[in-house]
């Protein structure tokens, strides 16, 4: 399963009218359960050094299945993961990335989000996740 255009669409809206709520300027990626670019969009004035970190971090959490920042957390140096973010030609490991999963718990795709402070990312990215995945889930604690 993947997450389709239309849901790709509406979690990036529902990104960016957070991220505007905020008053940030951002760049938000949706990628597939295979980690293929779904949706993008770049907020006038954001960053361009920001594409490609919101592409990444939707990458790296479809990936792994977990939050960057949680995979940032587990590479610090003497983490289980430390080093992990010089694999699969790059992965970023702050918060900002997060996976989209559908009501019967399925992996289906993935959002990231830069251009700001990563509580700010992540809180975009959350707006993204909510509106289109299952938020609730007791296994999911990344998702508030």
């Amino acid at each position: 399963m993947h997450v389709t255009a239309a849901n790709a669409q509406i979690a990036i809206e529902a990104a960016r009218q957070k991220a505007a709520e905020l008053g940030t300027k951002m760049c938000i990626a949706v990628v597939d359960s295979g980690a293929n670019l779904k949706a993008f969009y770049r907020m006038d004035d954001a960053w361009v050094g920001s594409i490609d970190i919101a592409i990444k971090k939707a990458k790296t959490a479809v990936f792994f299945g977990m939050p960057t920042g949680l995979i940032g957390n587990l590479s610090q140096p003497g983490g289980p993961l430390f080093g992990i973010e010089h694999s699969n030609e790059g992965l970023i490991t702050f918060p900002g990335g997060l996976p989209i999963v559908d009501e019967e718990g399925v992996l289906v795709g993935a959002i990231g989000v830069s251009g700001s402070s990563v509580e700010n990312d992540h809180a975009v990215a959350q707006a993204g996740v909510a509106i289109v995945g299952v938020s609730d889930l007791p296994e999911h604690p990344w998702r508030t």
